[in-house]
């Protein structure tokens, strides 16, 4: 699943909207233990575009 977050994410960034929606399914969808690599990834790469998306999404999460 880790490997789909990577593909699909980028695809829909030019959307607010469907990317935090995309990136929720994705949350729930990865296993726990690359739930870490996941944040990390999102970080490195949407960071900049999306801070506050991120910060709520993973706020719940134990990274």
């Amino acid at each position: 699943m880790l490997e789909y977050a990577k593909i699909i994410l980028p695809k829909v960034s030019f959307s607010r909207e469907l990317f935090q929606k995309e990136l929720n399914k994705c949350i729930n969808w990865v296993e726990k233990s690359q739930l870490q690599e996941l944040y990390l990834w999102c970080l490195e790469n949407f960071n900049k575009m999306y801070p506050n998306i991120l910060a709520k999404e993973f706020a719940n999460i134990a990274v």
